[in-house]
């Protein structure tokens, strides 16, 4: 049998980009696992996120979901990354694991 490979890497979703007192949704802040440095995180600009989570409802023959977004910039000096999705992560998610899938590749 197959040894199957992963085609991402796991990271969490930290919480929104924000300010002392104001929250801006529109872009989530992720940990990718293995990245400490802005140096590092760089390799992942442009990438594709993916956050599957389990509904409770059947569709088309799965109760799976995604919700997609893109790896936009890099934040801080501990290697994490800015991303937005297409449609806003919900807050409850803060914490939760996402999955850094590396392509578009540029090697």
């Amino acid at each position: 049998m197959a040894e199957s490979h992963r085609l991402y890497v796991k990271g969490k979703h930290l919480s929104y980009q924000r300010s002392k007192r104001v929250n801006n949704p529109n872009v989530s802040l992720i940990k990718i696992e293995g990245v400490a440095t802005p140096q590092d995180a760089q390799f992942y600009l442009g990438k594709r996120i993916a956050y599957v989570y389990r509904a409770s409802k059947e569709v088309r023959g799965s109760k799976i979901r995604v919700m997609w977004g893109k790896v936009t910039r890099t934040h801080g000096n501990s290697g994490v990354v800015r991303a937005t999705f297409r449609n806003n992560l919900p807050a409850k998610t803060f914490g939760a694991s996402v999955r850094i899938f590396l392509y578009p590749s540029n090697i």
